[in-house]
Order: C-alpha cells, then sequence, then structure tokens
C-alpha cells in the first residue's frame, strides 16, 4: 500500500496507531513509543502499550482450541453474510477518528492473522479523518529489515532505523557464523497444531540460519496444510510447536491434549527429548525485531551445550511427553 502522504514531519508531534504487534515493537525500537496513541487488541510488547486503547477485537473466540478455531474461521470466511477479510476482525472506527492518527501501521500478509490492509483502508475513509497508512508485508528476515527501515523513513527517524536493522543483522551474522561447522538436524516447524500447519514465509530461512533443515517449509513460501502422517514419516531429529497467537503455556497445554500428545509420543523427537513448544503470540509469529530473538531460541534448541540466551527461558520449553 502507498503511504500518503509521503513523510510526516519530525519536526511536529506526531500521532501513531499501530494495528499490528510487529509494527507497535518496530515502533518502540526506534525510540517512537511515546507518539502511540492506539493499538490492536493483539499488541503486548512493550508492556506500557497495553495501557493504550485498543481498535480491534477478533468475532470469534482466540481462547478457543486450535480446531474451534481453526472451524470458527473457516465458517466467518465462507458466511455469506460475512464474506472477506473483515469477517475475522472488526475495527473500531468512531475511535479510530476520535483518535485523529497522523500515521496508521497495519498489515498486507496475512488476513486470519490481522486486520487487512483494505479493511484499515476502508475504515479510514469511511472516518472520515485523512491519514497516512502503511501497510508491513514481510515474507522474509530482508522484508522484516525493509520494514523497520521504511517506518523509520516515514517518521523521520531513518538514521535510527538503520542502526537498529545493523544490529539486528549483526545478532544474525553471529549466530549464522557459529554454527557452520554444527550437524544440521533435521528441523518441523509446526505452525498450527489441529489441523497441523507447517510454517512458511521467514520461518524456513530462520531455520538455515540456525544451523538447520527445514524440511517442510520453503524459503518464502507459505505456510500449509500438512497431516501429522507426514511428520511421523519425515522422522524429524527436532519438532519445534510454535502456533499462530498461541503463548507458551497455552501452547503447552493444547499439545498435552488427548488428541494432539497421542500424535506427538509416537515421534522419534519426542522420544529423544527433542520435541518443544515456543511461544508463538511473541516469537516466530510476530515479524519484527524479536524474529532474531526467535532465531537465537532455536539455536539453542537445535545445538544443546552451544549457546544461553535468556529468551530460550522464557519463551521455550522441551515438553517431556516421551520422557516422563
Amino acid at each position: 500500500m502507498a503511504i500518503i502522504p509521503a513523510q510526516i514531519s519530525p519536526a511536529e508531534p506526531f500521532r501513531i496507531v499501530s494495528l499490528l504487534p510487529a509494527a507497535t515493537e518496530i515502533v518502540a525500537a526506534l525510540g517512537l513509543g511515546s507518539h502511540l496513541i492506539g493499538r490492536s487488541h493483539e499488541c503486548d510488547e512493550p508492556p506500557s502499550v497495553t495501557a493504550l486503547p485498543a481498535l480491534t477485537q477478533a468475532r470469534f473466540s482466540s481462547n478457543a482450541s486450535s480446531l474451534d478455531i481453526h472451524q470458527a474461521v473457516n465458517a466467518a470466511l465462507n458466511s455469506p453474510r460475512l464474506s472477506g477479510q473483515s469477517a475475522l476482525y472488526a475495527l473500531d472506527i468512531a475511535q479510530l477518528a476520535s483518535l485523529q492518527p497522523d500515521l496508521i501501521l497495519t498489515q498486507a500478509v496475512c488476513a486470519v492473522c490481522a486486520i487487512s490492509a483494505d479493511d484499515v483502508a476502508a475504515a479510514v475513509k469511511q472516518s472520515g479523518h485523512a491519514a497516512c497508512v502503511l501497510a508491513l508485508s514481510p515474507t522474509t528476515l530482508a522484508g522484516v529489515w525493509n520494514d523497520i527501515l521504511n517506518v523509520g523513513a516515514v517518521c523521520g527517524r531513518l538514521a535510527k532505523a538503520r542502526e537498529v536493522v545493523a544490529r539486528l543483522q549483526a545478532r544474525v551474522a553471529a549466530i549464522d557464523y557459529r554454527v557452520r561447522g554444527y550437524k544440521k538436524p533435521r528441523v518441523a516447524v509446526i505452525e498450527w497444531l489441529d489441523p497441523p500447519m507447517a510454517a512458511g514465509n521467514w520461518v524456513p530461512e530462520v531455520v538455515r540460519l540456525a544451523g538447520g533443515t527445514d524440511l517442510f517449509g520453503k524459503p518464502a513460501g507459505l505456510s500449509h496444510w500438512i497431516r501429522w502422517e507426514d511428520v511421523a514419516a519425515a522422522d524429524p531429529d527436532a519438532v519445534i510447536l510454535t502456533p499462530c497467537g498461541f503463548t507458551l503455556s497455552r501452547t503447552c497445554v493444547e499439545a498435552a491434549t488427548p488428541a494432539i500428545r497421542e500424535r506427538l509420543v509416537t515421534l522419534r523427537a519426542c522420544r529423544e527429548g527433542m520435541l518443544y513448544a515456543v511461544d508463538g503470540h511473541h516469537l516466530f509469529n510476530r515479524p519484527g525485531p524479536r524474529l532474531v530473538d526467535s532465531l537465537e531460541v532455536l539455536a539453542e534448541i537445535l545445538h544443546p551445550g552451544k549457546f544461553r540466551f535468556d529468551s530460550t527461558q522464557q519463551f521455550a520449553k522441551r515438553l517431556d511427553f516421551c520422557t516422563a
């Protein structure tokens, strides 16, 4: 989506609404957190943003099981009453207009994960308040770096954005260099549990940089549905469960349900202690600065004893179904 206007003058105060958690983290990384005036219902990092008004809400229960969410999303998208992307998320147009933002950050990658750029553009038009709308649409790490630079450019913080990107790239390069001499485990990264979905977009790239071989993902390819039988047949050395939008604790609970657990205990990775739950809400499925944390966590999981990162302790847990 085009940026209108091309740039907000850094000499004037400006007001930012972020409708995407990754965008909120980018704004904070650029030192612009004080300019945030509104957020999506999922924006929660840094924690201070939770005090801001939430302008979106899901039309389905996001606290349901994987299967129930899957069925609810399909029903909404196929409903003749609620067809299209707006079937999944509601945007408070009146509140958006009252906040009078100068810049609205949204996304154009996944209609299921967050409100779409088209819906935001329509809402802005309906609100009667002119605002710059910038849609982020990364499918690779390079795309994330580009998004950071674009947000920096439109906010008059391009130099700061370049510094942020350089630091993130240095962390990536450090992991990539260290793992080159290590054995490459074969990895399955599961982005949804019931039915199972193989993670795509930037995840295969992250797996490669962490010194692994992704068995199901293709670089910059979309996430796609698979079967648990496919995972068993591929016999991965490590299985990473990181369902989109699920926190670590929620992933652990879901993985322990009979329908999922009976699939996991058949895997060699489970028997050998290489089955992990990772917080998909904050890490792998959030295309912002913390994708580098995701890389570091994965490197520590795949190469035991070689790395130690605080994020691993906070956002990852080995599931010991087969060893308990």
